[in-house]
Formats: C-alpha cells, sequence, structure tokens
C-alpha cells in the first residue's frame, strides 16, 4: 500500500514537472508574423522570411503571409525577407515584433541587363546542371516537411490529409533518401472511390522535379530542351534570368527556370501545375523550400466499376512547406516510415496538441480552398472530422 502511495506520488512529481517544462517552453516561445507587400500594396507570394545565419524561417503564402516561433535568444537577431525581383529586407526581430502594423513593404530591383554580355540562354541551363551539386545543399541533412495531399472528385475536396515528415536528404542532384513520417491526420473521407496509392505521395515531388535523377515517366533532359530568355529578375543582389524551355518531342511540354547569372543557382521552378521555390541556406547554399502540384488520375486505370461515376474525376492537389533544415549529422539518423504506404492508410496514433503547437504557415488559399469544399459537403467543421476520424 505505502510502496502505490510513493509510486502514485512520484508519478503525479513527473507528470507535474514534464507540464511545468512544457509550459515554461511555450512561454519562451514568440510568434513572428506578418504580411508582405510591393509598393503598390499588392501581396507577394513565396517569399522568403527567416533569421539570419539561423535555419528558422518560412515561405509566405500565396496571400504573402508568414508565421514562424521563435525563442527568446533570437529577439536580438536580424529578420530577412527575400523575394525574387525585390531588394532584401532587413530589420531586428525584437523591432519589428514592437511594430504595431506587420506589414512588409518590399522595393522592386528593376534589373536592365546587357544582351552582350551574356551566354546562350542553352549554355546558362547546362551550367546549372554542372553546378548543382555544388550550388545546392548536397551534404546530407534532414528536412522537415508539412505535406498536403487533397483528393477530389467533380472538382471539390473529398478527402484530404496531411503529414509531418523528416526526409534525410542529398539534395536534388541526388535521387530522395529516408523518409520517415512521424505526425499524420485526416479529414473524413468523402470520395465515391477511396482510392489508395501504392507508396507514399512524397515521391511526386521527387520524380516531377526535372533536375532529379530518376528513371520515372515525368524524367527530362533539360539540355536538349530549347531555351530562350524571357525575362529578367534579382535575388539577393544576383541578377537573375528566367528562361523558358520547350521539349522538342513534346511541344506542349515547357520549364520555366530562374537562375543566378553569376551563381548559376536555380531559385525556381515551374512545370505546368508544378512550382519549386528554392532559398538560401545560411551556408549560402540552396534548397529546396515550398511545392505544389496538381494532377489527374488516369481515367484507362480507374476500374471498371467506377466507370460513368465521380471516380471518373478523381485528381489530387498538393502542398508542402520545408519547415525546417537539420545539417548536424548526430541528428540526421531517423528511422524510416511511410514510403510505401498511401499517406492516408498510415498506421500513426494522433497527437493534436502536436498540430496545435506546430510552426505551420498561416492558413494558405489551398488549405483555405480544401477546407471549405470538405466543411460545405455536410457542414462538419474540419476539426471535428480530424477529432472523430484520427486515433
Amino acid at each position: 500500500m505505502l510502496f502505490n502511495l510513493i509510486k502514485a506520488q512520484n508519478l503525479h512529481i513527473v507528470l507535474f514537472s514534464l507540464f511545468l517544462s512544457i509550459s515554461l517552453v511555450a512561454q519562451q516561445r514568440k510568434e513572428v508574423s506578418g504580411v508582405v507587400i510591393d509598393e503598390t500594396n499588392e501581396t507577394i507570394p513565396f517569399v522568403t522570411v527567416g533569421v539570419v545565419n539561423k535555419t528558422i524561417g518560412t515561405a509566405s503564402t500565396e496571400d504573402g503571409e508568414f508565421s514562424f516561433y521563435i525563442t527568446q535568444q533570437e529577439l536580438q537577431d536580424t529578420l530577412y525577407v527575400s523575394s525574387l525581383g525585390f531588394d532584401t529586407y532587413k530589420i531586428k526581430i525584437q523591432d519589428f515584433l514592437a511594430k504595431k502594423n506587420r506589414k512588409i513593404v518590399l522595393i522592386e530591383n528593376v534589373v536592365s541587363l546587357n544582351e552582350l554580355v551574356l551566354l546562350s540562354p542553352n549554355d546558362y541551363v547546362e551550367n546549372a546542371i554542372k553546378n548543382l551539386r555544388k550550388n545546392t545543399l548536397s551534404k546530407t541533412h534532414v528536412k522537415e516537411i508539412l505535406y498536403r495531399r487533397a483528393a477530389s472528385e467533380e472538382g471539390k475536396a473529398k478527402f484530404f490529409v496531411e503529414n509531418f515528415i523528416k526526409l534525410r536528404d542529398r539534395g536534388p542532384a541526388n535521387w530522395m533518401g529516408t523518409i520517415q513520417i512521424t505526425e499524420a491526420r485526416k479529414s473524413a473521407d468523402y470520395r465515391y472511390w477511396k482510392h489508395t496509392q501504392w507508396r507514399h505521395s512524397i515521391n511526386n515531388m521527387i520524380e516531377v522535379n526535372p533536375l532529379t535523377p530518376n528513371d520515372s515517366e515525368h524524367a527530362v533532359n533539360l539540355k536538349k530542351f530549347d531555351w530562350k530568355k524571357i525575362e529578367s529578375s534579382s535575388y539577393e543582389g544576383e541578377d537573375v534570368l528566367i528562361l523558358e524551355g520547350a521539349n522538342p518531342k513534346k511541344k506542349w511540354e515547357k520549364i520555366i527556370l530562374y537562375v543566378g547569372i553569376d551563381s548559376y543557382n536555380i531559385y525556381r521552378i515551374e512545370r505546368g501545375p508544378t512550382l519549386y521555390i528554392y532559398k538560401k541556406h545560411k551556408s549560402g547554399k540552396v534548397h529546396l523550400s515550398y511545392f505544389k502540384n496538381e494532377w489527374s488520375y488516369p481515367k484507362n486505370m480507374i476500374p471498371q466499376e467506377y466507370l460513368n461515376t465521380p471516380a471518373e474525376t478523381l485528381s489530387y492537389r498538393i502542398e508542402a512547406f520545408v519547415l525546417n533544415v537539420e545539417t548536424d549529422k548526430k541528428k540526421s539518423r531517423i528511422d524510416e516510415y511511410g514510403i510505401d504506404k498511401d499517406m492516408g492508410s498510415l498506421d500513426l496514433p494522433y497527437h493534436p496538441e502536436f498540430w496545435q503547437a506546430l510552426s505551420s504557415p498561416p492558413d494558405t488559399k489551398f488549405f483555405k480552398k480544401n477546407k471549405s469544399e470538405l466543411e460545405g459537403l455536410y457542414g462538419v467543421p474540419l476539426e471535428k472530422q480530424y477529432e472523430l476520424v484520427n486515433k
């Protein structure tokens, strides 16, 4: 009896200490949030926002909004805001948090390049590919990714999944490394056809990237494209060429690259509905910051019993934010889980407190659209769906 009493008291002490430590951590965290606009008061999407010389930061949403957390230790550090075509903005974090109006106005950087000093567009692409391993974060590191997928039928989201992923990676010059899905949550599944993919959707993010070596149907040889300059821009003081490439074998296929004139860094890739945004790491090398894509499921792969039903309109919408990059080798070990499973079928416990504490971006247009469509089906709030569906 006495033993059980002591054991219970010790348990209460442990739980109290744990609660106290969590509370202290929560009190130390401060949210840095705001919106990025240009001189005409238009919001600027996919802007790099972060802390100078640290990996803390995020990318702004399509509405120009951003949000991330810092500790007391970063209050004296410098916040930087950087976007293609604009001068970099810097301010002490403490001063930014003291502002009543947290709108950041970026000044457009007008670029006028002398064509005589430029290489040919094809040469820039070849140099970018040649220097890809040198210019990107290619040593083993771990990306912490918020990965979202919505499955839609008849143009409306019917199933929504979020995964928090740790990806041990070596950059776009190499094939995908090891992934570990550590947290997952999903909505109710309102699809007519509850289709499951045979592997995790993050494979799409890797395979569709024209820089990544792979043998999938999406693989292309960029050196054989016909390239032309369509515009000029700038990024963090470097002039940037915007190059459009056309596939000579598939006239409809075009890819747009944003390539630094001096560094040959690739800062942005557009491939149809696919978008990749890269930002600079504190080491000066670039790494993936944001990804989105949308694609329709091939009708010839739909089972016969689902033909002439809403299943024929099945499509997937994807969005991913890289929330953090860990380069410390001691912290780069992960336990592989989930790569061979549909991201909506993972056997993971649901931790609502994790999602509440996650330093995720403000609600994006992508998230708002899917949330609205899911809630409009039967009037059940998305948070309630999470509560009922996940265990």
